[in-house]
């Protein structure tokens, strides 16, 4: 037992710890970018907050569950463990709402311009802004009613009726609200869902009927690949990515919330397959793209230049 406590607290030290620094070099990459002339596009624009978001998701969740696992369950206040739950809410509902837009913007931004979308296509870049804000808003209005069902397990109140998760307890409530509150947290899941594959499947096929066109054309040209078309294959990889390990992670959530009284294997399958994605997804986005060494070593030799320190 001592020993699958001890595994068990390793897995989610080293996935929160990995994950929590790709996540904050990501950031720092996209912090480095506003100290030089390079112009942040509409998709950093959305990675810079899917970065924010895993961060607090990560963060939120990895640290209580590694915690616990190593046998500190009892160390959050009533107030730290509602608060604790909202924000990774925020977190998990701002980086599927960011993928969805993500995604949604790059099918876009690649369809032809003789296409019916040539005049959304012009104003997309626009609505990306208000797009994540909204999303950061209706999150957080959605997710505030959770913190209400919650109690800490140091709170000296004798509720029986309820949900253990280490070190946070979930007050059980009849089944018509636990229904309804969850129809409300899968209704805009679902609704990101459906659009990020109606997207993926529409830029696979914009991709297919380009590759066609172009294969007349010489070896050496057809070869290289545009921005679009690898900013495209970045987001379908980041997209495909998140599917997989969100319905792994939806499955053993259903689970979760039918059990009364859930084992502690459970709860750590499901809370592993929960951090996964903001574990991989900063690696992803480094590995594809190209610019991160590069703004980072311009800007090293930037800072030792003399016309930059008598500028500042």
């Amino acid at each position: 037992m001592v020993n699958r406590e001890l595994a068990v607290g390793l897995i989610f030290l080293t996935q929160t710890t990995v994950g929590i620094l790709g996540n904050f070099s990501l950031l720092c990459h996209y912090v480095l970018l506003s100290f030089t002339d390079y112009r942040l596009k509409s998709t950093d624009f959305i990675h810079k907050h899917l970065t924010v978001a895993n961060f607090l998701s990560l963060l939120c969740r990895g640290v209580p569950q590694t915690m616990a696992a190593f046998g500190w369950k009892h160390i959050l206040s009533h107030f730290g463990c509602k608060l604790l739950f909202f924000l990774h809410g925020v977190g998990r509902g701002v980086s599927i709402g960011s993928i969805c837009i993500l995604s949604v913007y790059q099918a876009i931004t690649i369809s032809p311009r003789n296409s019916w979308w040539a005049e959304l296509k012009v104003k997309a870049p626009k609505y990306v802004v208000p797009s994540i804000f909204l999303c950061w808003t209706l999150q957080m209005v959605v997710n505030v009613i959770f913190p209400l069902y919650l109690t800490s397990t140091l709170s000296e109140k004798n509720i029986t009726n309820k949900k253990d998760f280490r070190y946070c307890s979930l007050v059980r409530h009849d089944k018509t609200s636990a229904s309804l509150y969850a129809a409300l947290l899968s209704f805009s899941d679902v609704l990101c869902l459906g659009l990020m594959l109606w997207a993926s499947s529409t830029m696979v096929f914009i991709l297919y009927r380009h590759k066609k066109r172009v294969q007349h054309i010489q070896r050496t040209i057809s070869s290289r690949s545009s921005p679009e078309s690898r900013a495209t294959k970045t987001i379908l990889l980041l997209l495909s990515t998140f599917v997989y390990f969100y319905t792994l992670s939806s499955v053993f959530q259903v689970v979760l919330s039918l059990s009364d009284n859930p084992s502690g294997v459970l709860l750590n399958i499901t809370a592993i397959m929960a951090m996964w994605f903001p574990t991989v997804s900063p690696y992803l986005l480094m590995s594809r793209d190209s610019k991160v060494p590069r703004i980072c070593f311009a800007w090293a030799r930037n800072i030792k230049s003399p016309r930059l320190m008598r500028n500042m």
